[in-house]
C-alpha cells in the first residue's frame, strides 16, 4: 500500500511539472536586492519625475499661472529668521519700506495648488541630505528665503549658520541637513591670468566641482554677470579653446560657459542619487516702459530707470517684453539637450510680473543723497524677503515630492 501510494505521488508531480514546462506563464523571476547604506538613497528607490513645461495645460505647470491676493500670505516675518540669515540689501521692511501690499500675494498654477511649504516635511525628505544652491546673488538670495521658511516653521530646531566664501552653509543639527550656498556667479572658473582676470569658459574649478559633487540636491543659476559692461564688469578678458578675447557675444559667451556646466553634469551626476534644477533667468525691472502705457510712459523723466514706486503685480498672466528672453532661449536650448539630468525651474515669466517686489530704495542702509534719486539708486534686480523667493522655493519643494 505504501508503495503504491509513493507511486501515485510521483506520478502526480510530474504531470504537475509537465503542465508548468508546456504553459505560457513561465515562473516568475526574482532579481537579487541591491543594498545601499549611502544617503542618497532615498532618491535612488524613488525615481524622480522631471519639472518641465507641458506642451498643454491638461496637466500640471507649476510655472504657468497668475498671482492671487492671499491675507494668509507672507509665510514669515523678517524676525522669525534667525540672527544674521537675511542680508540687509534684501531686508525691505527693517529698511523702512512702507508699503506691505507686495507681500500678500501667492502664485496660483492654472491647473493645480502649489503646497505650502511644510518645513518639517521638508527636514524629513532631506535628512542626512546637503542641499546646495549655487550661482550669483540671486542664488544666495533664494538660498536665504529657504532659510527663514524652514526656521519659521520649524522654530524650535537646532541650527547652525557658518558664512564663508564662497561656500556658506545652513546646519540643521536635528536633521541632519545642510543647505549651503556656493557662490559662482558664472558658474565657469575665473582666475588671474598674465595678471589679467580671465573668465575661463571651458573650465570649472576643481575646488568647486569637488564641492558640487557632495550635495544630493543642487540648483543652480547664472545670468545677470554675463551682461555686465564697464566698471560692473567681472572680468578683464575670456578664455576659452586656448585663445584670448577681450570681449565677445555675451549670448554666445554664456552658451560657452553653460555647455561646459552641462558636460560637468553629464560627467559627474548620477540622476537616479543626485537631482539637479535649474533656475531660469530672474528678470530686472529697470525700466518702466517695459509696464506702463504709452501715454504714461512718455510723462517719465528721461532716462529715468527704476522700479521704486511699484506696491502691486503687473496685472495679467503674461509680461509684455523683457531684457531676459535672449538669455532664456540660451538656458532653455542647453538644459533641454540635457533630457532628464536636469529639471527646469522656469520662474522667469511670473518673476516678470513682480515689478512691485524689488528693494529699490530700500536696500539695506543707504545714504539718505542717494535715496533722494531712486533712478540712479535702485536695486531692481535683487528681490525682498520676505518676497518672490519664497514662491521659488514653494516651487522647489513642490517639485522635491513629485
Amino acid at each position: 500500500m505504501s508503495a503504491l501510494l509513493q507511486c501515485l505521488t510521483f506520478v502526480f508531480l510530474f504531470l504537475l511539472l509537465l503542465q508548468n514546462a508546456t504553459s505560457g506563464s513561465p515562473l516568475p523571476l526574482r532579481r537579487r536586492p541591491v543594498h545601499n547604506n549611502s544617503t542618497h538613497s532615498n532618491f535612488a528607490k524613488h525615481p524622480r519625475r522631471r519639472v518641465v513645461i507641458p506642451v498643454n495645460r491638461s496637466s500640471c505647470d507649476l510655472f504657468a499661472g497668475e498671482w492671487v491676493r492671499d491675507e494668509t500670505y507672507p509665510l514669515y516675518r523678517t524676525e522669525e529668521c534667525g540672527r544674521g540669515m537675511i542680508d540687509p540689501g534684501f531686508d525691505c521692511q527693517t529698511y523702512g519700506r512702507p508699503d506691505s501690499d507686495y507681500l500678500k500675494f501667492r502664485w496660483k498654477p492654472f491647473n493645480c495648488d502649489v503646497p505650502r511649504f511644510n518645513g518639517l516635511k521638508f527636514l524629513q525628505k532631506m535628512r542626512n541630505k546637503t542641499v546646495m544652491f549655487v550661482g550669483d546673488s540671486l542664488g544666495r538670495n533664494q538660498w536665504e528665503s529657504l532659510m527663514c521658511m524652514i526656521s519659521s516653521s520649524a522654530p524650535f530646531i537646532r541650527t547652525n549658520l557658518i558664512h564663508e566664501d564662497p561656500l556658506s552653509t545652513f546646519k540643521i543639527l536635528d536633521y541632519n541637513v545642510k543647505v549651503s550656498f556656493y557662490r559662482a556667479p558664472y558658474l565657469v572658473d575665473i582666475d588671474k591670468i598674465h595678471g589679467k582676470t580671465t573668465l575661463k569658459l571651458d573650465e570649472i574649478s576643481v575646488d568647486a566641482s569637488d564641492a558640487w559633487r557632495t550635495a544630493d540636491v543642487l540648483l543652480f543659476n547664472t545670468g545677470h554677470w554675463w551682461s555686465h559692461t564697464g566698471s560692473l564688469r567681472g572680468w578683464e578678458q575670456m578664455e576659452t579653446g586656448g585663445r584670448y578675447y577681450g570681449d565677445m557675444d555675451r549670448l554666445v559667451a554664456l552658451s560657452k560657459g553653460l555647455r561646459t556646466w552641462s558636460n560637468w553634469v553629464l560627467r559627474y551626476i548620477n540622476p537616479p542619487l543626485t537631482r539637479v534644477f535649474f533656475l531660469s533667468v530672474s528678470p530686472t525691472h529697470y525700466n518702466p516702459n517695459e509696464w506702463t502705457s504709452r501715454a504714461k510712459a512718455s510723462t517719465i523723466a528721461q532716462g529715468g530707470k527704476s522700479c521704486y514706486g511699484q506696491t502691486t503685480p503687473f496685472s495679467g498672466a503674461t509680461y509684455p517684453t523683457s531684457s531676459y528672453v535672449n538669455q532664456k532661449k540660451v538656458i532653455d536650448e542647453v538644459v533641454k539637450e540635457m533630457n532628464s539630468h536636469v529639471s527646469l525651474m522656469d520662474i522667469s515669466m511670473l518673476s516678470a510680473l513682480r515689478i512691485d517686489g524689488h528693494p529699490s530704495i530700500y536696500s539695506g542702509d543707504l545714504n539718505p543723497s542717494l535715496k533722494r534719486f531712486p533712478d540712479r539708486s535702485s536695486d531692481c534686480s535683487h528681490w525682498c524677503l520676505p518676497g518672490l523667493p519664497d514662491t521659488w522655493n514653494q516651487l522647489f519643494y513642490a517639485s522635491l515630492l513629485l
